[in-house]
């Protein structure tokens, strides 16, 4: 007798009965999929219109300056978002009011290098406290976090007689060389960090003859890649910004940094005693654009590091 050998087919599912689908009501509005769409509460609509408050709040300012760098002299304070005329060629004299170009590469320069010397030197001390165990650990890591309470005017005199001492007045290292030492905050934040690591790995690491260093250089890093995104952009648009130290430090004008230079294009102003707003508006604009544009490159990389830095926290 034979046998049959092939499999029988699984039953079909009985079809849908039209009446038991659950339909939508003619309140309900529907997608164009047909699905029914939540309704807003009030909560929601709160917070969404918090958000556009805060959005236009924030970006009121930009847009003001866009319309006061392309009006004429006499227009600049009209509160107009929209100029009334355009006058293009304020973008043209911001270039003849100074060495604008020069002051941007330095700008730059700096910036680069103040971020760069703030993350590592901040990553391997915050490095050393998460990882090894000594006395006085939390004392001295509460002396760290106590020099955020510090006023900058303390400090501001005796480093620059340090500086003063050195001969490096006049030029563009004490900008940048400060950062050299870390930053109280930029500690904390990328210790934090650290402490989320599961030490197993530096166990593991240790066990194959991996040295202190390595530990820092080859799993540290890497995995605090967020933290260190977010620490550099953060101490790239502090040290791009900043008028302070280069008002200080910086007397030869080949030397000086955009926030310095539009000073100095104000100050001209004020010595010939006609003020060109306008002009004065247009290099405002020039030196904000790069961190506009660096900022909508790294977003992505500063959304992250921001989200991840704070489930570590």
């Amino acid at each position: 007798m034979s046998v049959d050998t092939k499999a029988t087919p699984p039953p079909l599912d009985p079809p849908l009965d039209p009446a038991a689908v659950e339909r939508p009501t003619a309140n309900e509005p529907l997608t164009p999929a047909g699905v029914r769409r939540r309704r807003l509460g009030p909560g929601a609509l709160l917070r969404w219109l918090l958000l556009l408050v805060a959005s236009i709040a924030f970006t009121y300012p930009l847009i003001w300056l866009v319309g006061a760098a392309l009006k004429p002299k006499s227009q600049v304070f009209d509160n107009r978002l929209v100029p009334e005329t355009v006058q293009w060629s304020n973008f043209v004299e911001v270039w003849d009011a100074g060495p604008v170009v020069r002051w941007l590469f330095n700008s730059g320069v700096v910036s680069v290098m103040a971020a760069l010397a703030v993350t590592f030197s901040s990553a391997f001390v915050a490095f050393g406290f998460a990882y090894f165990r000594f006395r006085l650990r939390g004392p001295l890591f509460g002396l760290v976090l106590a020099t955020m309470m510090l006023p900058g005017a303390v400090t501001m005199i005796p480093v620059y007689l340090i500086w003063h001492q050195l001969g490096l007045i006049d030029t563009q290292v004490p900008l940048w060389a400060n950062n050299l030492f870390g930053s109280a905050f930029y500690i904390f934040l990328m210790r934090q960090f650290f402490l989320g690591i599961p030490r197993e790995l530096f166990e593991a690491a240790r066990i194959d003859g991996c040295s202190h260093l390595g530990l820092f250089r080859r799993i540290a890093l890497p995995l605090c890649r967020p933290a260190l995104i977010i620490v550099f952009i953060f101490e790239l648009q502090a040290s791009w910004s900043d008028l302070l130290k280069p008002l200080i430090y910086l007397q030869t004008e080949e030397y000086f940094t955009m926030p310095r230079g539009l000073k100095q294009i104000v100050d001209g102003f004020a010595l010939s005693g006609e003020y060109h707003w306008e002009i004065a508006m247009a290099a405002t604009l020039v030196a904000t654009l790069p961190m506009i544009v660096v900022f909508a490159f790294a977003q992505r990389y500063f959304l992250e590091g921001l989200a991840t830095t704070a489930r570590q926290g």
